[in-house]
């Protein structure tokens, strides 16, 4: 799943991810994503932190509290690169954090990393 209010980042993840033989879910932010959360397996989330509704740290937290969902992994990509963030992403559970702009392939990596 890819959480980002950016219809242009959403798509270039998606093509990045589905490249690399994964399919994805898009929401738009971290309201829409809950929503769209209904029990699904999902192997991997992207996240962007700055959202309107509810924000990717909002989100994770809310994620992190979901039996279904507590051990999937959560890369968060952002602008943010304030380790007072990065930190407060790891607290709340992002195993990863990719800073905006970034290279399609150190995604498709880390996804490859966390989806073992």
């Amino acid at each position: 799943m890819i959480v980002d209010d950016s219809g242009s980042f959403r798509t270039v993840v998606k093509l990045a991810l589905q490249k690399a033989g994964y399919s994805v879910v898009e929401a738009v932010d971290g309201q829409d994503a809950v929503s769209k959360l209904n029990g699904q397996k999902l192997n991997l989330i992207v996240c962007d932190v700055n959202m309107p509704n509810m924000d990717g740290l909002s989100f994770l937290r809310h994620l992190k509290t979901t039996s279904a969902y507590k051990f999937t992994p959560v890369i968060m990509l952002t602008t943010e690169s304030q380790e007072a963030k990065k930190a407060e992403g790891r607290a709340a559970g992002a195993k990863a954090w990719i800073t905006k702009p970034f290279q399609p392939s150190q995604l498709v990596d880390a996804a490859n990393k966390l989806c073992v």
